[in-house]
């Protein structure tokens, strides 16, 4: 890949004047080999490859920060959904297999069984997996490590419940362990029980992390039809179809961007979709650019480059800004859901014509905390979470990053996760939930996370039960259009 001088200058600008940065450069590792049906010997593998592929990772991205001058913000890891792993422990193995699977039939509650008791042991097993991660991501000095992760969007294995089960204490006692869980597929339907499960697994997160604003829940993400290769967090992990390790980039350029708009205020949307599209392909090349560099220095494959318009708290890196710069009053107005399709589209474009690995989630994050004039809009009661919700038919991800009074019930929060789950399983797309019900925190107050997860004002829920369908179980069928061969 070659850059002409024109090229070389104008990204220079881009960086210097307009915020563009490498949000994350992240390693995925396969740890698949690791397992071990003792937990000890399993630690010390995980420790050692981990270590072993990424103990340069810090040192290279600081150095290609130096050699080309393009900021990259964070360094982080995924890993192989652990899950996968923990399945040969012989405490797991020892588990009744009997009421998992009724408790996995479609039929279950004929069965009246209650939901599988996990022992304590086998949840410190997980806490203790949990630590070794947090502890290795320290010593290779990576900002956050993904893949504590499930996939149970058609059922459980003894191992996912004991993952699940285990993740208040995981994300109340580990600073840089990222987790997600997949509940739905296009393919395969909704897991109804996963979704009344995570509903309650995220209000206890939420009580043990009390004293910090409930800030556990902001590392957990539960997903339908989750990317095997998404380098952002929370919910990025290494998919069972990757290689044995490789370097994936994020790249985010909503300042670039905001600028282009800003420019062609009087175009037409074909114009200005042109010129969104034309920038997107040079933010790409530079992307593609710091993962190829990267992979070559640390001798493993490059993966992918994700091109998503990813916010920060400042004013200009805002992707509610950008709405607002194409003619909206405020972002969550009329007109808010055909400008981000608008966006997400041409910023995809753009991206598809400058590599041929774009891949991730690629295209427009709305995280509400940490989108400046998201949060103002949020705060004015304009942006709501049933416009998020419209806004999520059509941009990368879901509800991201929105703060709930702490008062909100365990089957509510299910209930937000489903519909949301429905939209990604019924339009054969991504989406995912990052909600944070903040204990001791109602409507209106605000609530400070500080660093890049900013700060939010909490946003009303509307206050109808939905306890009775959540209580159904069992499993949604995947959508009539899921019969493609």
């Amino acid at each position: 890949m070659s850059f002409t001088p024109e090229e070389i200058l104008e990204t220079k600008k881009m960086i210097e004047e307009q915020g563009l940065d490498v949000r994350t450069i992240t390693m995925g590792i396969n740890l698949l080999d690791c397992a071990d049906p003792v937990l000890e010997h399993m630690q010390e593998k995980i420790e050692h490859k981990i270590y072993s592929l990424s103990k340069n990772l810090s040192d290279v991205a600081t150095s290609i920060e130096e050699d080309y001058g393009i900021p990259i913000i964070n360094r982080r890891i995924t890993v192989t959904p652990i899950s996968m792993l923990l399945g040969s422990l012989k405490i797991i193995q020892n588990l009744p297999l009997k009421d998992i699977q009724a408790f996995n039939d479609p039929l279950f509650h004929k069965y009246k069984v209650a939901k599988p008791q996990i022992s304590i042991e086998a949840i410190n097993a997980y806490v203790k997996i949990a630590e070794t991660l947090d502890s290795i991501a320290e010593k290779v000095n990576v900002d956050f490590l993904g893949g504590f992760s499930a996939l149970v969007h058609k059922g459980f294995t003894r191992s996912e419940l004991c993952l699940i089960q285990s993740l208040p204490e995981v994300l109340s006692n580990t600073e840089r362990v990222c987790s997600s869980v997949n509940v739905a597929t296009t393919r395969s339907g909704m897991n109804m029980n996963a979704v009344k499960m995570m509903g309650e697994i995220i209000h206890q997160i939420a009580m043990n992390t009390r004293e910090k604003n409930s800030i556990g829940c902001a590392k957990l993400v539960i997903f339908a039809n989750a990317v095997e290769d998404n380098p952002f967090m929370a919910g990025g992990f290494h998919g069972i179809g990757e290689s044995e390790c490789c370097i994936n980039v994020g790249v985010s350029g909503p300042g670039v961007i905001r600028n282009i708009v800003k420019h062609h205020r009087n175009a037409d949307f074909e114009t200005l979709a042109e010129s969104i599209k034309k920038t997107a392909f040079k933010v790409t090349r530079m992307g593609q650019l710091v993962a190829q560099k990267a992979a070559k220095r640390l001798s493993v494959p490059f993966g992918i480059v994700d091109v998503s318009l990813a916010p920060t708290t400042r004013p200009f890196d805002s992707v509610a800004g950008i709405l607002e710069d194409m003619g909206l009053e405020t972002a969550g107005g009329p007109g808010t859901t055909a400008a981000l399709a608008m966006l997400t589209d041409a910023v995809k474009k753009g991206g598809l014509m400058a590599s041929s690995y774009v891949g991730g989630l690629s295209g427009a994050f709305i995280p509400v905390s940490e989108d400046k004039l998201m949060n103002d809009a949020a705060r004015k009661h304009i942006l709501t979470i049933e416009k998020l919700e419209s806004m999520t038919s059509v941009c990368s991800v879901g509800l991201d990053m929105i703060c709930i009074p702490g008062s909100t019930s365990p089957t509510t929060i299910s209930g937000i996760i489903a519909d949301e789950a429905s939209i990604g399983m019924i339009n054969n797309k991504t989406t995912a939930v990052r909600l944070i019900p903040v204990i001791g925190k109602d409507v209106g107050d605000e609530v400070e996370f500080g660093g890049l997860l900013g700060n939010a004002v909490v946003m009303p829920v509307k206050r109808s039960s939905c306890e009775m369908f959540i209580n159904r179980q069992g499993r949604i069928p995947a959508p009539v259009h899921s019969q493609r061969n």
